[in-house]
């Protein structure tokens, strides 16, 4: 597997309920360079965020989680005018749900199951 060189790395903050999924990312992610932080819900990916300004080059988010969706995770972020790409993945989602996200500008949605080398690519473009 290549090793993404040092000047394309990017931070990575990847946010999901599951546990093994954010594990799956981290590693597919890491394994090429990047750094990754995990969160398990949206609440606690916003006090990353707002711990760290700047720190993140994306946040990649799933849709259905309990405590703070990927919709409500996605406006927070633009409400403290977070800079970065944001992703959403998801096993489905609902037509006015998608062209929410859209609107809110995010830059990526990606279906349930991800390739790895889908995930990978995303956060290249970042």
């Amino acid at each position: 597997m290549k090793v993404v060189a040092v000047e394309q790395a990017r931070r990575v903050l990847y946010v999901d309920d599951m546990r093994e999924l954010r594990e799956v990312a981290r590693l597919a992610l890491t394994r090429v360079g990047h750094k990754v932080d995990l969160a398990s819900d949206g609440s606690e990916a916003i006090e990353m965020v707002k711990a760290n300004p700047g720190a993140f080059d994306a946040v990649i988010t799933d849709h259905h989680m309990d405590t703070m969706n990927g919709l409500e995770l996605v406006m927070r972020l633009r409400e403290i005018q977070y800079g970065g790409m944001i992703a959403v993945v998801s096993s489905e989602l609902n037509a006015d749900v998608e062209v929410e996200y859209r609107r809110l500008g995010i830059e990526k949605i990606l279906y349930k199951p991800v390739e790895l080398s889908a995930l990978r690519s995303l956060v290249l473009e970042c």
